[in-house]
């Protein structure tokens, strides 16, 4: 099973060699066919010049620019139109997600046949590494709220480092969102439509070079709309949305 990784990059030219080798040498040896997407936002910096840099030691790294619309949302929805493999992982630029977890999440989705893998920060062998405080009260905040409204078992859905397969991509289009709330319409739209998941362990780690993307007040009232459209669709649509069984 080939597995596609979509990375959404903007502004990430200190991040991405490290990023994208780290992955390339752990997929890698561990035999997995693989392809690395990243897709470029039409980043200000020298991003695009550090990616064609890349290309010839990663020979699976194919990269994408986003001439825009621009935003993390459309970013990722970019390379979640051009990936090829047979399941895809979204991963952060900044190394914030670990390419072994991406290992234990592939291995799962072979072993378990899920339709999805869902990595959590916040159960037994997950680890946070420098999260900034206020962050982390938000977020544990937010993700209680999801999971008593929706009854999804998981306690990290805001989390953006997840595997899906091919048709469970497909099953949950179309995209809405155009910012950081896609990491919330994937899985819960999953969820929602009836896609079997599996919840595993993972880490995070706080990006050691640039500054997050993510402007939080900016963000509430965008989770809020996709949380109540995935409410709206489970309790009224009549499994119209439903995977085809």
């Amino acid at each position: 099973m080939k597995l596609s990784v979509v990375i959404p990059a903007y502004n990430e030219e200190e991040s991405l060699p490290e990023t994208l080798n780290s992955l390339y040498k752990t997929l890698s040896q561990h035999g997995i066919e693989h392809e690395i997407c990243v897709t470029n936002d039409n980043s200000k910096d020298n991003t695009e010049q550090v990616l064609k840099d890349l290309q010839k030691s990663i020979p699976t790294l194919v990269y994408y620019t986003n001439k825009g619309p621009n935003g993390f949302g459309y970013a990722i929805r970019y390379g979640l139109e051009r990936f090829s493999g047979d399941c895809v992982a979204v991963m952060m630029a900044d190394m914030s997600d670990s390419p072994e977890d991406l290992v234990l999440y592939y291995n799962t989705m072979l072993e378990q046949n899920v339709d999805a893998v869902f990595g959590s920060r916040f159960i037994k062998g997950g680890k946070v590494y420098d999260y900034p405080k206020v962050k982390l009260y938000i977020n544990r905040v937010a993700n209680f709220v999801i999971k008593l409204l929706t009854g999804i078992k998981t306690n990290d859905t805001t989390n953006a480092f997840k595997l899906y397969k091919k048709e469970t991509i497909e099953g949950v289009k179309p995209f809405m969102s155009a910012h950081f709330n896609l990491t919330v319409e994937l899985p819960l739209k999953a969820f929602v439509r009836g896609y079997t998941y599996t919840v595993v362990p993972n880490s995070w780690t706080n990006r050691k070079y640039g500054e997050s993307k993510l402007k939080i007040k900016e963000m509430g009232s965008r989770y809020f709309f996709i949380l109540l459209y995935c409410l709206i669709e489970k309790s009224f649509s009549r499994g119209d949305y439903m995977k085809k069984k």
